[in-house]
């Protein structure tokens, strides 16, 4: 039996609890990264409209549910039948639901839900619309069970109408993209990093990635794991087109090379790093620069060599992996989306020394900058940077 969903019932968390002019742009900004969403998906819809502390798709397909499910700020979507919020109609479209969904010798429950200012309890909810769903589907024999039923069916009852519905899809949470400003993602093509920079946009970052081009210390594959990564990433964010920044990096890794203690060479690169992302980050009104660094992961990622690659940077740097075990960010990243484009067939950069410094001291990192002309390096790599 072919059930009439109408629409579509999006909840989410976080947004509720702020100030009401907060709440208001934060719902306005959800809407329209929903409606981007959708565009993106290709699906029919006929309108969204803000309920209070609901967002409503009006729609009758329910893959919508799962695909919205993936929209930042979103905890969680159902498929609903929509009625007026009077237990007779409520209670009849919980019998269609029912006679659908139960099967024979199953047992039922009715989960209930009210807000705004009603005549009825949600007992009185319970008990009408189990009554009218028994009614209907007693000939299977039904049992009713409200610790572990076989099936449930979900009635919320609203100020101007009611939704009834049986199954609820988790949605990512977190917040909308577009309401914490824009931060430069550095993404390497490894696992970390889009990992890291999908963290930032589920905290309503809109995000800019930065590749480094290693060459020829690196090899193309890794350019090209690096932006299919990019091209996931986009797909989580399609209301905000993500610039790409690719900064030709080979140039200052020679003179690292030629100039400087093997050791410290991978400190020495991070710095650089950091140094160009700071000067796009200004020109992008960005603020922050996010990393895939997990403490003590790999040997450059110790306390002591993190405390010198960010010493003297005088800029925000966020580390949203800072205290993930690499399990969960492989996890994560299998969930995100960028596990197989991360893990593809590529070198390794061939710049990094064979006992890279685990306890890096800032005198020596300061002293081996000494030998490098930072500010040229830092300027001719901005000159041949390109963007997509």
């Amino acid at each position: 039996m072919k059930l009439n969903y109408d629409a579509i019932l999006v909840r989410y968390g976080e947004i509720g609890v702020k100030s009401d002019r907060t709440r208001r742009r934060h719902e306005r900004i959800l809407v329209d990264n929903i409606r981007a969403m959708l565009e993106f998906h290709e699906k029919e819809y006929s309108r969204v409209r803000r309920d209070w502390g609901r967002i409503l798709i009006h729609a009758s397909d329910e893959s919508i549910a799962d695909v919205i499910a993936n929209v930042f700020g979103v905890v969680s979507t159902s498929s609903v039948i929509t009625t007026e919020p009077h237990l007779d109609a409520m209670a009849r479209a919980s019998a269609e639901l029912g006679e659908a969904i139960i099967k024979k010798g199953e047992s039922f429950a009715i989960r209930a839900h009210k807000a705004g200012a009603h005549e009825f309890s949600t007992r009185d909810i319970g008990v009408v619309c189990g009554s009218e769903v028994y009614d209907r589907v007693k000939s299977k024999n039904p049992r009713i069970d409200l610790s572990a039923p076989n099936r449930e069916i979900f009635v919320e009852a609203r100020q101007d109408r009611a939704y009834v519905y049986t199954k609820i899809v988790k949605g990512v949470g977190g917040l909308p993209i577009g309401t914490q400003g824009k931060m430069i993602a550095l993404v390497s093509g490894g696992i970390d990093s889009p990992v890291a920079a999908w963290l930032m946009m589920k905290r309503g970052c809109e995000i800019i990635p930065l590749y480094y081009d290693n060459e020829p210390f690196s090899d193309e594959a890794m350019q090209n794991s690096a932006l299919r990564c990019i091209d996931i990433l986009q797909r989580w964010a399609p209301n905000f087109p993500m610039r790409v920044y690719e900064i030709p990096h080979g140039s200052n890794l020679f003179a690292i090379q030629e100039n400087c203690d093997e050791k410290l060479r991978c400190i020495l690169c991070k710095r650089m790093m950091y140094r160009i992302a700071v000067e796009i980050a200004k020109k992008e009104g960005a603020h922050g620069i996010v990393t895939g660094s997990s403490l003590g992961q790999v040997a450059s990622q110790t306390s002591a060599n993190m405390l010198a690659e960010l010493w003297g940077i005088d800029f925000p740097i966020y580390h949203p992996l800072i205290g993930a075990d690499k399990s969960d960010i492989t996890a994560l990243a299998r969930r995100i989306g960028t596990f197989d484009a991360s893990t593809s067939a590529k070198t390794s950069c061939t710049a990094v020394p064979k006992y890279p410094e685990t306890f890096a001291k800032i005198d020596d990192v300061i002293g081996a900058e000494s030998k490098l002309d930072i500010e040229t390096l830092i300027s001719e790599s901005l000159d041949k940077a390109k963007w997509r």
